[in-house]
Formats: structure tokens, C-alpha cells, sequence
């Protein structure tokens, strides 16, 4: 089919005027970004998402002849579109908390899926309690995770989130998905290994600490065992979480032992109870009991 040529000339002028606006966004947001002009990136980041949404709209050619072109604005547009989310993201990691909520949040309402978002979640979720909108990060975060099921940051505060309210079928699905994922996740750019190290052994930590606790406490003792074995290297030094992982450990391994007819694990648990006992909180004289009565059941075993 042939177009009449004032329509050709129309067509051409058209994709002109939008490719022109499209580098004129860009080049503005640069500038922007470099000047750290805050409100000059959120304004024009803004701008460049319908924009870009217009020229990605645009229908593929079907004469073969016009295909080069239209693949050349298609990757434009989506190049501008990633500069655009990577401008609100780098500005927002720089600014002060209140701005960064500001521009993370925009770059959320514009494409919740963008792959910046991935290592803006930490910074944000501390922005927001450093800002006094702590209330907002349960939301924040159970909607975040749809979009990134593996990101450590939002596991963490969903796990501390579900177990805090002892919702613990939520807390320990989000213990071993957070476990799974520090145990795969690469060091992230940007980091020193001495940072990622304390970040992922925390997170290690509180995951493992979790699991063992509720294992523990609904009798899975081989679960609670493996778990908070696991994580005692991790929270040496944090006696309330040491105390319970203790006390879930001496009777996970005397219970153990008495199914297996093992006296060295029913000893194992004595020793974890005594262990626990030494750490002042609401375990001490459960876990002193506990170790005598385990040492006593240990003697009439062969």
C-alpha cells in the first residue's frame, strides 16, 4: 500500500519530532544528573516515560526496507526509558533520606519492575524509618516482593515483620527463602567483601536463628538442630538470640537422642541446656533444669 507523499512527509516528521524530544529529555536528564539537580531529574524522568511509551507504541514496519530504522528508535526509546530509571536511582542513593524516598518512589510508580530497584530497596526501607515512615515498609515491602522474590534487603524486614507478630508460617517460609538467597547471591558491585561478608552472616544468622526457633518450638527437632547449629557461629556475642537457640538446641538434641537411643546426644543437649543456663533471660532456669534432668536420664543409658 502507498501512502500519498504529503502523509509520507507528515509520517517522517512525526517520528522526527518525537525522536527529537526523546534526545532532548535525555540529554536534559543528564544534565540534571550531573549538576545533581534533584528536582530537575524527578521533573524530566517523568517526562520521559510517556515518551518513551509513545515511541515504543509505534507498530513494526511491514515493508523490510523500513525494519532498520524502526529497530534503531525502538532501542533508542528503551535506552532512554533504562537512563531515565538509572538517573532517579543514582540521584536518589546520593541524596539526603527525604529525597531518596521522594525519587525511589517515582521510580517504583513509573516501572515497578526496573531492575535499579533491585539494589534501591536497602537504602530506601532505611530511608523510610529514617524519615518517620517506618509504618509504610511492611507495604513497601510485601508489594516489592512480587517484583523481586529473592532480593535480601525486603526477605529480611518481611522475616523480622511476620516474626515479631509471631505469624510463623509466614516467618519461616520468609527464614528459608531469605537462607536461599544469601547462600546463592554474589557480592553485589559497589561493596567490599568485608561489607558483604557482615551483611550476608547477619542475614544468615537471623534466617537460620528463626527457622531453628520455630522448628524447635513445634517439636521438628532434626529441623531445629540442622538450623540453629547453623546459625550459633553467627550470633555469637547476641545473648538474645543465643539464649533461645540454646535452649531449642539441648532439648532438639536430647529428644534426638532418645529416639535414637544415642546417650552422646542426650549428653549434647545437657551441655547446650547448660550453655544457655549461663545466659541471664527468660531461659535460664528452664534450661538449668533441663540439664540436670538430661545428665540423669544420660546415666541410666548404656
Amino acid at each position: 500500500m502507498k501512502f500519498p507523499a504529503f502523509l509520507v512527509v507528515l509520517l517522517l516528521a512525526g517520528h522526527a519530532a518525537a525522536e527529537g524530544s526523546l534526545e532532548g529529555t535525555l540529554q536534559g536528564l543528564k544534565d540534571a544528573v550531573a549538576s545533581k539537580n534533584t528536582t530537575q531529574v524527578k521533573k524530566l524522568a517523568i517526562e520521559a516515560f510517556p515518551l518513551v511509551s509513545e515511541a515504543l507504541a509505534e507498530p513494526a514496519p511491514r515493508e523490510a526496507g523500513a525494519k532498520p530504522a524502526w529497530d534503531s528508535r525502538i532501542a533508542y526509546a528503551k535506552s532512554v526509558q533504562s537512563y531515565a530509571e538509572y538517573a532517579l536511582f543514582a540521584t536518589a542513593v546520593a541524596s539526603p533520606p527525604a529525597t531518596l524516598v521522594d525519587l525511589i518512589a517515582t521510580l517504583e510508580r513509573q516501572n515497578p519492575k526496573s531492575s535499579y530497584l533491585d539494589a534501591a530497596y536497602g537504602p530506601y526501607l532505611v530511608a523510610l524509618n529514617q524519615t518517620g515512615a517506618a509504618s509504610k515498609t511492611t507495604a513497601v515491602t510485601e508489594k516489592a516482593l512480587a517484583n523481586f522474590p529473592q532480593n535480601e534487603d525486603l526477605l529480611l524486614v518481611a522475616l523480622d515483620a511476620t516474626a515479631s507478630r509471631k505469624q510463623n508460617d509466614r516467618a519461616l517460609t520468609y527464614a528459608n527463602r531469605l537462607v536461599a538467597a544469601l547462600s546463592k547471591h554474589p557480592k553485589p558491585e559497589g561493596m567490599t567483601a568485608a561489607q558483604w561478608e557482615r551483611k550476608r552472616n547477619a542475614g544468615l544468622g537471623r534466617g537460620y536463628w528463626v527457622a531453628g526457633v520455630i522448628y524447635g518450638e513445634r517439636g521438628q527437632y532434626q529441623a531445629a538442630d540442622k538450623n540453629l547449629r547453623a546459625a550459633l557461629p553467627l550470633i555469637q556475642g547476641d545473648a538474645a538470640m543465643l539464649g533461645p537457640a540454646l535452649f531449642h538446641l539441648g532439648m532438639a538434641n536430647y529428644h534426638l537422642g532418645k529416639m535414637t537411643l544415642s546417650k552422646a546426644r542426650v549428653l549434647e543437649g545437657s551441655r547446650f541446656s547448660e550453655q544457655c543456663a549461663a545466659i541471664s533471660g527468660p531461659y535460664t532456669e528452664q534450661a538449668r533444669h533441663n540439664a540436670l534432668v538430661m545428665k540423669a536420664e544420660a546415666a541410666q543409658m548404656r
